[in-house]
């Protein structure tokens, strides 16, 4: 069965880190159920739940895609670009080891939102989280592995992956990029065919494809409906409390799709 690994909402959520959203209320118990709701969908979707450690003193510690980039049999543990996030790789480190073969980044700076795979290709965005030094790593350890590495550029947004992520193949089997016209240009990215998400529904371009369906947050009816005329099976999630973290669904998994 292929596993996702997750780890529990820190009591200090509301204290996490912030780039571009203004800070307001967060309610840590609404928010946790909120990330049990999304487990509960990668569980339908075919995967067995790992916890990671908990790391209650961490607000960002949910937020477990930062920390480390699963290719294939590997892991790379990555460098996030906060410095108060930075204690949170080794406890990746730790869940992951009896999992995978463990590479660690040793320059730079890398966040695992700025990382967009698509087949062999890794698409990877500069930001306030992750630099050229990181990028260079990554590249360099990515390619022992057989992956291409692809500089990626998004606009005013936290991640890459805020504002575009990989859908999958819709029924015809053409691979999709679902996409933020906001913020993202889509005619860097090959191999794919882009689907721009609805006005308004801009949380919806960072979905989770998990085995045969495509977890999306709720509240995005026209980009759903436009997923599904494609043969999308969707599984809708709500994370609104979650997204006041400046969170997306794919900040909340490691997804390993080996059987």
């Amino acid at each position: 069965m292929p596993k996702a690994f997750t780890r529990a909402v820190s009591p200090l959520l509301a204290d996490c880190e912030l780039t571009h959203l203004d800070r307001v209320p967060i309610d840590a118990a609404k928010a946790t159920a909120q990330h049990e709701a999304y487990e509960a969908a990668l569980r339908q979707a075919g995967f067995e739940i790992v916890r990671l450690p908990d790391l209650p003193e961490y607000p960002d510690g949910t937020f477990v895609e930062d920390t480390a980039l699963l290719l294939d049999g590997h892991a790379v543990i990555l460098r996030p670009g906060v410095a108060s996030r930075a204690a949170e790789i080794e406890s990746t480190a730790a869940g992951l080891a009896d999992h995978f073969e463990l590479h660690r980044l040793t320059d730079g700076n890398v966040d695992g939102g700025d990382v967009l795979r698509v087949g062999r290709t890794l698409y990877v965005g500069l930001s306030s989280r992750t630099d050229d030094a990181g990028l260079a790593a990554l590249r360099e350890t990515a390619q022992e592995f057989g992956f291409d590495l692809v500089q990626a550029k998004s606009d005013r947004c936290l991640h890459l992956k805020s504002g575009a992520t990989f859908a999958g193949t819709d029924a015809s089997g053409t691979p999709i990029l679902l996409y933020n016209p906001r913020h993202i240009d889509p005619t860097q990215f090959s191999g794919v065919e882009p689907i721009p998400v609805d006005p308004g529904e801009e949380h919806a371009a960072n979905a989770v494809r998990a085995g045969n369906f495509l977890i999306l947050p709720a509240g995005n009816p026209r980009t759903a409906a436009k997923l599904c005329e494609r043969g999308f099976a969707l599984i809708e999630v709500d994370v609104s409390e979650l997204q006041k973290a400046e969170a997306g669904l794919t900040c909340m998994s490691l997804i390993d799709n080996r059987a």
